[in-house]
Parts: C-alpha cells; sequence; structure tokens
C-alpha cells in the first residue's frame, strides 16, 4: 500500500519543526527538496473545444462588464436624487 500523501499544510509544519530542532542542535540547515515536475498530458484533441469555451465564457464576462457599469451610474443618480430631495 502507498504511503498517504501529507497535506502541504502538515509538510510546512514537520518543516518547520525541523528548522526549529536544527537552531537548537547546531546542526547544518537540511539540503531542499528538489519540486517535483508535472507530466504535461496530451490534450491536443481537446484544445480547440476547452479554446473555444474559454471564448465564450470571456465574452460573456465582457458583456457583463457594461451591464454592471450601467447599475453602478443608476445607483449613482438615485442617490444623487435622494441628496437633493433632502435639501
Amino acid at each position: 500500500m502507498a504511503a498517504k500523501k501529507k497535506s502541504v499544510l502538515a509538510q510546512r509544519a514537520n518543516e518547520l519543526e525541523d528548522a526549529v530542532v536544527r537552531m537548537f542542535t547546531g546542526e547544518a540547515p537540511a539540503a531542499k527538496a528538489k519540486k517535483k515536475r508535472k507530466a504535461k498530458r496530451k490534450a491536443a484533441k481537446a484544445a480547440p473545444a476547452k479554446g473555444a469555451a474559454k471564448k465564450a465564457k470571456k465574452a460573456k464576462k465582457a458583456a457583463k462588464k457594461p451591464a454592471k457599469k450601467a447599475k453602478k451610474a443608476a445607483k449613482k443618480v438615485v442617490r444623487k436624487a435622494k441628496r437633493k430631495a433632502r435639501r
């Protein structure tokens, strides 16, 4: 059975603990472990579809921007009108 992978938090806690122990024992700092490089997956077939989905999402987001600005402007007008009404 493969060893259960530690969470990042647990890894950091262990590193800190080791560092503190080394500080008080006068040991040299441990060699830093090399980061593992992730293997790139072959996604050439899915790439065009993914690109289209991304473009659609961006277009949707872009369409929301002017609507948000208009909403803000309307709110501003209402606030201004309220202030004038109180005078």
